[in-house]
């Protein structure tokens, strides 16, 4: 791998993992403004289980394969049960 790909990866990388502290953060950062967003311990510990979890899935799948189409794919398959779980556990189904 040459040293451009090996920069542009690590900038994915980073920005991956920034979008994920960024999704936890935001909910901490709400509840200082308004009433309506109350989370306690337990829904930050399921939030980062979740995200940190499809995040570690897709470094071993982005390690594994080299194939663009592929990352995509599982990339995208992550993010869609990602949100299902986030919406069905938001109503109360988990």
């Amino acid at each position: 791998m040459t040293t451009i790909a090996r920069t542009t990866s690590g900038q994915w990388r980073l920005l991956m993992w920034g979008l994920i502290a960024g999704l936890l953060l935001l909910p901490l950062i709400a509840m200082q403004f308004t009433r309506e967003v109350a989370w306690d311990a337990a829904d930050f510990a399921f939030a980062g289980v979740l995200l940190v979890g499809a995040g570690l899935i897709f470094e071993l799948v982005a390690w594994r394969t080299k194939a663009l189409a592929w990352r995509l794919a599982i990339g995208g398959a992550l993010v869609f049960a990602v949100l299902l779980i986030w919406a069905d556990a938001a109503v109360g189904v988990f």
